[in-house]
């Protein structure tokens, strides 16, 4: 068995035409899902990016207890189950976030590593005279003085994401010196190198089309609204303010980062073609979350709810013993960390005891199995998601930023920086955690000084009262449900689900939910 899983970031799936996009053209997705089987109802896990990961690797979800933080000495990972079992992985991506505190130990669990440097804020080159005049002319006045000069001017030692992403897209001169074509072209190049070996599995992840929506000029100037306006394709974490415009021009830009990710999966789909790999290779192609461009007056995501354009991801499946379920569709109730024991059968690992996702396999020829009856998803400190595949609940907190949590971890690390003397002074070690296999864990109160509160925390996030949608009469969420015993019947199977995860005490005290 080999298998290759294509990993995109902010994939919105209501943009692909294969489920029922209409302003983007997206012809190899729609080639995917000719050889693939289509999930409907594929969801998120744990939010965002690296907590997405940490679920992928580990087959559970992580945020009823822990943050944006590294991988874990007690996480039991799938590439590390994969080799010892002979399988060797590979991991080609410009995923920024990985060179971060944040993001250690996951790229380390694969037998090797290529990592592409250039996006987003990637502290990548050294540009200390910089071209201010230059970039000014050519940048917004909101990415530029917004987001990045007002913190640079001086000699700091210290510059923003905005002002080391100006850098990185000064040596981003030619097509093939975008950090995602370089991912996949490795890619390509991997497959040729090794088409003719057995027992591996190959991550080919890129970072878009996660913002800034840098794209090659020919796909701006396709989709921009006025291709002469300085470039605006950053949004903000934030609520719409600005006018239709403008609003407008950055929607083009996701969309003109979304068609060049089209044509890098078109590119991926030749080189299977060419080698004849469809016969004996399993392919897998989702992403780790979606994003909002504007839908329920938001931008991007993380401060406000989980929404369907957010939670709703796309997931394709070709395994080469199911080839004749190509272009079908399975409308079971999935999520991202069941992709972990998914790929540990197909290459026939047992399933460890830690856990809690399902495989994917048994449902390929059979779309009549449940796999689950409601799904979690969240982020750490926010409201419990839930869905049933037919409704969504939002479960919040009485007051968000009065909630008495905590993190457990042995790797204090927040995204760019080591937990504060704050938070540890209050630290201690406890034991007999079903999830932490035996290990001892650090378990840390949330106050207000932790770096991440101030960043992705609780003084970030709204607040809002407890939701319920009919997602299949309301797709857009515009209108909630009242009815209390349908609101009782959810409270009851987040409950369940949340014991099922080994979720802590006080993650239902701060939901006001009975614990079990």
């Amino acid at each position: 068995m080999r298998a290759i899983f294509v990993l995109f970031d902010t994939l919105n799936r209501h943009y692909l035409e294969c489920y029922g996009g209409a302003e983007v053209e997206t012809p190899n997705f729609n080639r995917l899902a000719r050889r693939s089987v289509t999930f409907d109802r594929h969801y998120v896990g744990s939010m965002p990016c690296m907590p997405a990961r940490r679920d992928l690797q580990t087959g559970r979800l992580n945020f009823m207890h822990r943050s944006w933080g590294p991988m874990e000495p007690f996480d039991v990972s799938m590439t590390q189950e994969l080799q010892k079992a002979g399988v060797y992985s590979h991991i080609i991506t410009d995923h920024v976030h990985y060179l971060e505190d944040g993001g250690a130990g996951y790229c380390t669990r694969f037998s090797s590593r290529e990592m592409v440097r250039g996006q987003e804020g990637d502290r990548w080159k050294a540009r200390l005279d910089a071209p201010v005049e230059r970039w000014q002319e050519t940048y917004h006045e909101h990415q530029f003085v917004g987001g990045a000069w007002d913190k640079v001017a001086g000699s700091g030692g210290t510059r923003s994401k905005r002002y080391h992403d100006m850098v990185n897209r000064d040596y981003l001169k030619d097509e093939d010196d975008f950090p995602s074509a370089q991912c996949f072209r490795l890619g390509c190049e991997f497959l040729d190198t090794n088409k003719d070996a057995d027992n591996w599995f190959l991550q080919l992840e890129t970072f878009d089309p996660h913002e800034p929506f840098a794209v090659p000029d020919r796909l701006r100037r396709r989709y921009a609204t006025d291709p002469n306006a300085k470039i605006r394709d950053w949004p903000p974490y934030e609520k719409v303010t600005e006018d239709e415009a403008e609003a407008e021009e950055m929607r083009a830009a996701y969309k003109a980062l979304l068609a060049y990710c089209d044509e890098h999966l078109g590119r991926l789909l030749d080189k299977i073609d060419e080698l004849d790999l469809w016969k004996d290779t399993m392919l897998v192609v989702s992403t780790d979350h979606g994003y909002l461009l504007g839908e329920h007056d938001w931008w991007a995501k993380l401060r406000m709810p989980i929404y369907q354009e957010i939670g709703h991801i796309p997931l394709f499946v070709h395994h080469p013993d199911q080839a004749a379920q190509a272009g079908q569709r399975r409308t079971a109730l999935t999520q991202t960390p069941d992709l972990m024991p998914t790929f540990l059968e197909a290459f026939d690992c047992p399933i460890p005891g830690p856990v809690r996702a399902t495989s994917l396999l048994p449902c390929l020829p059979d779309d009549s199995l449940t796999l689950h009856d409601v799904v979690l998803f969240g982020y750490y400190g926010g409201a419990i998601h839930a869905t049933d595949g037919h409704h969504v609940y939002f479960r919040y907190p009485p007051d968000m930023e009065a909630q008495t949590i905590y993190q457990y971890t042995l790797m204090p690390s927040h995204l760019m920086g080591s937990f504060s003397h704050a938070e540890l002074s209050g630290a201690e070690l406890v034991q007999d955690l079903g999830w932490a296999n035996g290990y001892p864990v650090m378990r840390i109160p949330v106050v207000k000084e932790s770096p991440w509160n101030k960043t992705h925390g609780l003084s970030r996030m709204v607040n809002e009262p407890t939701t319920l949608y009919d997602i299949a009469q309301d797709p857009l969420q515009q209108h909630p449900v009242e009815d209390a015993d349908l609101h009782a019947k959810f409270e009851g199977l987040v409950c369940r689900a949340m014991k099922h995860q080994d979720a802590p005490p006080e993650a239902y005290a701060r939901l006001e939910l009975p614990a079990p």
